[in-house]
């Protein structure tokens, strides 16, 4: 057992499976027990390991260890869900700051930050991110106190110049975030490449079962892990202490998952781009991706979205990703088992039509989560139902 991960220089597999993790001094166990506590004994006032499990909990610590060391970062939090690592890291600004979010947007980041938190005094400006000049002419004007940024962009999977915009921000004084849910840690690092606070939704890659809703914060900047850790405490974004077992559970096979999950995602985006219904494929290990030199600078590997358009007007297309067999007409990603979905129907369903016009997301857009099932099985399904409902 790696005695608190003396070794850095250890390869993702070994720092997945051992990271944060030593033997029980009381049993020897070598998984960590669920500590399904909330109030902790005190021996004297304000003298405490623990003092309420709001703020803290045993199944925090190797869990935050293990997601600080797949990210390459000194500190890492925990919590609920990732809309609660939105909303600890909004409370970085206040009233009157400016944030730069990008065009092609997931629903429940515009959801929660353009329709929730603009009432309470902050301006979001969402701007193309693959227009670099765009960008900086806008961060030259300062006034904009944080740049958050998706790569891959969820659902059209653009891929942004994260080096680039890192320092751009830099430059601006603004803080840099990046959404890496879409990537995980074993695709890209964007910490690595300059930017300041990067959070996942770990409800998808991260646990990849299904099963437990969570969500995390990387940084390598202490003040502001303090601050996202102050805010999870006061306004009771902690996560539960079984879902923390389950989630550092699943980080121990993501390795292993994300190799599955790219091999599956690279063929099935090349079966489907020959495929006669199918007017576009959108992934970013495929050739005929905008931006895919980028994504082979920045990114070791290229996850496991594939977005689709095909050639069928919306109720043909509804009907093709109802008629699976395999593959699952469901929200959410990142799972063992296969997922699809019509965005425009379903997760950004709560972008008003006109924005999500603008921000280029067609109505009759398909985003597969390509799971690690037999790829001959998911292919065969995806032509079925293709061919059940196209004459």
């Amino acid at each position: 057992m790696l005695r608190a991960m003396a070794k850095t220089n250890l390869g993702p597999a070994t720092t997945a499976i051992h990271a944060g993790i030593e033997p029980n001094p009381v049993t020897g166990a070598i998984v960590d027990p669920i500590s399904q506590c909330s109030v902790y004994a005190q021996p004297s006032p304000g003298e405490f390991k623990y003092d309420y499990g709001r703020s803290m909990n045993p199944n925090f610590y190797p869990l935050e260890k293990a997601l600080a060391a797949l990210e390459g970062a000194e500190h890492a939090a925990v919590v609920s869900s990732g809309v609660a690592a939105m909303t600890a890291i909004i409370t970085l600004c206040k009233a009157g700051d400016k944030i730069l979010l990008p065009k092609d947007l997931y629903g429940g980041t515009y959801r929660l930050y353009v329709q929730l938190f603009s009432q309470f005094g902050l301006k979001f400006i969402q701007i193309d991110m693959r227009d670099l000049d765009g960008v900086e002419k806008r961060l030259s004007q300062g006034d904009i106190k944080m740049l958050y940024a998706e790569s891959p962009t969820n659902p059209l999977l653009q891929i942004y110049d994260l080096e680039k915009l890192a320092s751009l921000a830099k430059a601006a004084g603004a803080v840099s975030v990046c959404d890496n849910t879409f990537a995980t840690p074993m695709c890209q690092r964007p910490l690595q490449l300059g930017f300041d606070l990067v959070l996942h939704s770990a409800s998808k890659y991260l646990g990849g079962h299904s099963d437990i809703v969570g969500g995390a914060i990387m940084t390598n900047d202490k003040d502001m892990h303090t601050q996202v850790t102050f805010a999870r405490k006061s306004i009771g974004l902690h996560h539960d202490p079984l879902s923390m077992f389950l989630l550092r559970r699943g980080l121990k096979t993501l390795p292993l998952r994300m190799e599955r999950h790219q091999s599956n995602a690279m063929k099935f985006a090349q079966h489907l781009e020959k495929h006669p219904a199918v007017e576009q494929v959108i992934y970013p290990g495929l050739e005929s991706h905008p931006q895919h030199d980028i994504a082979k600078r920045q990114m070791s590997g290229f996850s496991g979205m594939v977005s689709v358009i095909f050639k069928t007007d919306l109720d043909t297309t509804k009907k093709i990703v109802s008629s699976f067999e395999v593959i699952t007409l469901a929200e959410s990603l990142g799972a063992v088992e296969s997922l699809v979905q019509i965005p425009a129907s379903m997760s950004n369903q709560k972008i008003p039509e006109e924005v999500r016009a603008e921000n280029g997301l067609p109505d009759g857009l398909v985003r597969f989560s390509v799971g690690i099932e037999d790829i001959d099985d998911l292919i065969a399904d995806v032509d079925q139902a293709i061919a059940a409902c196209v004459p």
